[in-house]
């Protein structure tokens, strides 16, 4: 395979980090909106493995908890006003639960390629969704220009602190139900967001924990970007190779690189292989549907657990929104 052709895009190393009070603030503003997802026992990874489902959320995808405290968090003013933001699916839906929820309008800048799943549900709780095209850039650029167009709120998928600390709600939830002892803990990187407030709330409460990312080898401009200590761009064309949707942003924000080069501890990627693999295991060893991009940190906790030292390990599965016809394919094994 011929390796992605990549350049610097800057980094910022001065940014400050969102603080344990700030994800206890979200918590509390959550209650009621988001579940708090169980722990499931995960064989398949060691007697000692854990999943964190967040598929079951009422979105069937963590991203209700940034989205809510984000917008919940807007001065009255402005959220009457409403919000728009970008994503390819997961974010756009947690939005747009979220403003239902709250009685303000929604806009979703999705790319057209997004899964018919995410853009229905995005529809479904009212929000107003516009396509773009498939490169990240292209629905950022629409976002912003439907903002300042609108007088309506942008709110970013990940590079916003309100989103990072309603993400690390998550990680709250993994230090509070683990009990003391050595820990890993498992967690997709994307844009970011949610790697970034999980890692800054279990470094905040643990001290035995090590925390690392996982990406798909088809998408791992993270992993590049803190090899080499600067934010790096992969092409929308290479990173849109993976199935693993939900993982396709092609460059870290500046407040998550921040916040994963402080906080994680390492940077695995997996392949298609192992992230189809990691799918069906997930439906017969733990009864849950996930989402390719759900299914990473999964893949990467199966491959790494006999070498992982004494203690616990939890894998968060990030969501469950998948196709059912990619699902079947998957589940039959006819997919790669």
């Amino acid at each position: 395979m011929v390796a992605p052709q990549y350049s610097d895009v800057g980094s910022r190393s001065d940014l400050p980090l969102v603080s344990l009070a700030e994800i206890r603030d979200a918590a509390e503003r959550l209650r009621g909106i988001a579940v708090r997802t169980p722990l499931l026992a995960f064989p398949a990874a060691g007697a000692a493995a854990w999943l964190k489902p967040e598929s079951l959320q009422p979105v069937g995808a963590f991203k209700i908890r940034g989205a809510y405290v984000a917008i919940v968090r807007l001065p009255e003013e402005t959220r009457r006003r409403g919000v728009v933001t970008h994503s390819s699916g997961n974010h756009a839906q947690g939005i747009a639960r979220a403003a239902r929820l709250l009685g303000v309008p929604a806009i979703a800048v999705m790319p057209d390629n997004a899964p018919a799943l995410k853009v229905a549900r995005t529809k479904a709780d009212g929000a107003e969704v516009i396509f773009s095209g498939p490169a990240p850039d292209e629905r950022v650029e629409v976002a912003h220009r439907i903002a300042a167009e609108r007088g309506m709120a942008l709110i970013s998928s990940y590079d916003d602190r309100d989103i990072i600390a309603g993400q690390g709600t998550v990680g709250l939830e993994i230090a509070e139900d683990v009990p003391p002892g050595p820990l890993t803990v498992f967690v997709p990187v994307s844009g970011g967001g949610l790697a970034s407030g999980v890692a800054a709330a279990l470094k905040g409460m643990r001290d035995e924990v090590r925390v690392i990312g996982v990406e798909p080898e088809l998408a791992a401009d993270a992993r590049d970007s803190l090899r080499e200590d600067r934010i790096v761009r992969w092409p929308a064309e290479e990173t849109g190779r993976t199935m693993a949707d939900g993982l396709r942003v092609t460059a870290l924000g500046h407040i998550t690189f921040a916040h994963l080069r402080a906080h994680l501890d390492e940077i695995l990627t997996v392949s298609e292989a192992e992230i189809a693999e990691a799918m069906r295991t997930l439906a017969a060893d733990a009864r849950l549907v996930a989402e390719p991009s759900g299914a990473v940190a999964p893949a990467a906790q199966l491959r790494e657990h006999r070498t992982l030292a004494a203690g616990t390990s939890v894998a968060v599965v990030s969501g469950g929104n998948v196709d059912p016809m990619l699902y079947a394919a998957i589940l039959a094994g006819t997919n790669l």
